[in-house]
């Protein structure tokens, strides 16, 4: 049976396996034997509850997963090209499934099977997919010589992987998901916005959180950034003065939404200069030298070329999180593989010959069709009735946050099936939040719990709550509004309780 297409095929299957002898549910074992085209079921297995260990454990030694029902675990490897070599993981719930499939995303260059994001949705009831995306390890060394990797990397594991996934579910409980859900953030961001434009018949809700788009753009940005830091020894600004910047950047701006509470909830009405932090007299640590104020203005800039923006900058308020890109002494690994594997095949190349607008030109267009800026028209997806849910940390350090905002735009614009009307999208910006989670604000949420009403009863979206712990106590709740709405303190009651905020235009 060819797979054409994931919507279709698991279609297929399903009436396939729809006879009397299919009507009830199969064994795990005997998943073994279910034929799938271009793929190989290498694993069928029951696994007790709370006996599932990844290999290796990882940190934590896999408590996590020690409150796990019982589960099949169905490993699987997908061939769509001779060079391929897909491996993912499609865990079915041995009882109380919910009739649904949640299919999870994956970081960095990915690699490796998302093992916590699929005991998440297992543990809700979902049957639920991950995959490595052809490669082991998150390097993007994969990719020299190996162009067919790279489109597995960029598109094409995720709608395979949702084919056979969909297909592994209805040969275990005799009928295929009744709905689909994809749950992603950062790469999992990206494959989200992928897959809703390549593939838009394939899930008919999609979570798109921190998404890494335009990728070649991003990661241009991130080398940019890194020539302005590491130039000399003069220009470099220590890890130990980011808390001054942030503490500056709080002082001048905490206050603009009308509350003093240590968040920035619009960095967009922040105008922060770091000269104000200039040392009057040497060098010390309590400000910033004249070469330390330029590259903070730099690290605070959208990098630019002659004609346009590449890649907003980071917003006022994610200083702490700096080191994440910037602790040197070379740029960030993720995007110096990116120049090195796959835009120049040079895994010796010199990121300090690095030019913003010619090489940034250059990895558009090398990687056209993979890892270029995803095309935000997605009136396919709109008019199949799927639903969009984006969101992004205001205190982003990986990803500057105004690229979720500016697909956004693009895609409310470029979406002609729902002109003037996008009531298929909505993005939620969190103040305060990191790279998909952490950071000082509110950071805690589970859009599912947005995305499944919107799905299944037509109810938009326009509120969720998200919460802080500190010293694992909630010490803080607080509303995320659908941008560009804001929360606003209606002026009684605690900061701390989302009750006493409102959701309203800036």
């Amino acid at each position: 049976m060819k797979f054409l297409s994931g919507g279709l095929s698991a279609a297929i299957l399903v009436g396939c396996l729809s006879s009397p002898a299919a009507a009830a549910s199969a064994s795990c074992e005997s998943l073994a034997a279910l034929k799938l085209q271009d793929a190989t079921i290498t694993t069928a297995a029951s696994v007790a509850a709370g006996a599932f260990r990844p290999q290796p454990a990882g940190r934590g030694g896999g408590e996590e997963f020690k409150s796990l029902p019982s589960f099949c675990r169905v490993a699987v490897t997908l061939k769509p090209s001779p060079d391929s070599d897909i491996k993912v993981e499609v865990w079915l719930p041995a009882s109380g499934w919910n009739g649904k499939f949640q299919a999870v995303g994956n970081g960095g260059w990915a690699g490796t099977i998302g093992y916590a994001a699929m005991s998440r949705a297992l543990a809700h009831g979902y049957a639920t997919s991950s995959t490595d995306t052809g490669h082991t390890g998150g390097s993007a060394s994969f990719a020299l010589g190996h162009p067919e990797k790279l489109a597995d990397y960029a598109y094409r594991s995720e709608h395979e992987m949702t084919a056979k996934a969909k297909a592994i579910i209805a040969g275990f409980y005799g009928t295929g998901p009744k709905l689909s859900y994809w749950n992603g953030c950062s790469t999992g961001g990206r494959q989200a916005l992928i897959e809703a434009q390549r593939f838009p018949d394939d899930y008919d809700g999609i979570i798109a959180g921190a998404a890494a788009n335009p990728k070649t753009h991003l990661d241009g940005w991130r080398i940019w950034m890194a020539q302005a830091m590491f130039k000399n020894e003069a220009s470099v600004i220590p890890v130990t003065k980011f808390p001054l910047i942030h503490n500056a950047v709080l002082a001048a701006c905490d206050a603009i939404d009308g509350l003093k509470d240590g968040l920035i909830d619009d960095p967009t009405r922040c105008h922060f200069d770091p000269q104000v932090l200039e040392c009057k007299g040497g060098d010390a640590p309590g400000c910033l030298t004249v070469a330390q104020v330029n590259t903070a203005r730099v690290v605070m800039s959208p990098a630019k070329d002659r004609k346009a923006e590449i890649f907003p900058g980071f917003e006022p308020g994610t200083e702490l999180g700096w080191e994440r890109m910037l602790s040197g002494p070379e740029p960030y690994g993720t995007a110096l593989d990116q120049f090195k594997y796959i835009v120049f095949g040079n895994p010796n190349w010199d990121w300090r010959t690095f030019d913003l607008e010619r090489d940034v030109a250059i990895a558009d267009k090398k990687s056209q069709g993979t890892l270029t800026s995803i095309d935000p028209n997605l009136s396919a997806f709109a008019r199949h009735g799927g639903k969009l849910l984006m969101y992004h940390g205001w205190s982003d350090q990986d990803i500057a946050p105004r690229a979720s905002v500016n697909f956004f735009r693009r895609t409310i614009e470029a979406t002609t099936a729902a002109p003037g009307k996008p009531d298929w999208v909505r993005l939620f910006m969190v103040p305060g939040m990191g790279h998909c989670g952490g950071g000082e604000g509110p950071n805690t949420f589970d859009m599912m719990t947005a995305l499944e009403p919107w799905v299944e009863q037509g109810t938009i979206p326009t509120r969720v709550v998200a919460t802080h712990r500190s010293g694992g106590q909630v010490d803080r709740t607080r509303p995320l509004c659908a941008y560009p709405q804001v929360a606003r303190h209606t002026g009684t009651g605690s900061i701390d309780d989302a009750a006493n905020f409102v959701c309203r235009m800036p």
